[in-house]
């Protein structure tokens, strides 16, 4: 399930796009598609000079002598990627940065955002992008032929809030790079959030462009707000559009109304859960003031 109207997140692209698969028998233009699907996504949407591309990678699968999987490590454990995105970048921003690129995805705690590191210090750059590459979760997502994407901004039943409001620090949109156009530079976006536990309020722009922009909680959501607020303090208020609730003589199946909840931190993630299976759409997140 997607959080919200995919064109008021900025995520439509993602949503409307099927995932980019390489097909036997497929034609020379159906290889260049995958290729630079594979450049696009591994690559944070950077711009690829001609002379940038990788020659020999590119020419062993259209032979068809290595996978789409093993054109992707090729691709992260270049010298093109890791000046980008390893050499250029703070440890923990590097790390998101893999998760986005190879998993599709923000990292999930800070003891996945350590074991990383540790496989870094242990054994090296190649060793770690092996470690995504090579892993349960990215054979049964995207196996031997299919491109990775982004998915981390989907719903998904045994995920946690926190973790799946981290994707929107790292995604700004399709038309957006992770390599330019950011004022936090090459700086970690999740650090602190991962460290504490802490979901990321989702809020509406404050201008006129399509697209979500998303910020940390403010401070004032860190304030005890009386009967109700949390033990620390901390409580925020969800929108909720298409909310239905389950009844069994429901007149229509369309039939949907708006809900507003007002949850303590530690609901959050059941409340979020809650909504998730009764078949609501988060329209937003806010810490309330």
């Amino acid at each position: 399930m997607v959080f919200g109207p995919a064109s008021r997140l900025g995520v439509a692209l993602y949503e409307e796009t099927a995932p980019v698969e390489l097909q036997l028998g497929r034609s020379e233009e159906e290889v260049e598609t995958v290729i630079k699907a594979v450049y696009r996504q591994v690559l944070g949407n950077a711009y690829v000079m001609e002379s940038e591309r990788l020659a020999v990678p590119e020419s062993q699968l259209k032979r068809g002598d290595i996978s789409v999987r093993e054109f992707v490590r090729q691709v992260a454990k270049s010298e093109l990627y890791r000046s980008r995105f390893f050499d250029s970048c703070a440890r923990y921003r590097a790390t998101e940065l893999n998760f986005k690129h190879l998993l599709g995805r923000a990292p999930n705690s800070f003891e996945e955002m350590k074991a990383h590191s540790t496989i870094l210090d242990e054994s090296g750059f190649e060793a770690d992008i092996d470690s995504y590459i090579d892993s349960d979760e990215y054979q049964d997502n995207y196996g031997e032929f299919i491109v990775p994407y982004i998915r981390g901004y989907k719903t998904q039943n045994g995920k946690s809030m926190v973790g799946f409001t981290h994707i929107f620090q790292l995604l700004r949109g399709a038309s957006s790079s992770d390599l330019k156009g950011n004022l936090a530079g090459n700086k970690p976006r999740l650090n602190s959030l991962v460290i504490n536990n802490t979901a990321t309020p989702v809020i509406p722009p404050s201008g006129g462009s399509d697209g979500w922009s998303f910020q940390n909680p403010a401070v004032g959501a860190r304030t005890r707000l009386g009967v109700g607020a949390g033990s620390d303090g901390k409580i925020y208020r969800i929108e909720v559009t298409g909310y239905s609730a389950k009844a069994v003589n429901r007149i229509s199946k369309f039939r949907r109304s708006n809900q507003v909840f007002l949850v303590p931190y530690e609901q959050l993630s059941e409340q979020y859960q809650r909504i998730h299976k009764m078949g609501g759409v988060i329209a937003s997140i806010t810490a309330v003031n």
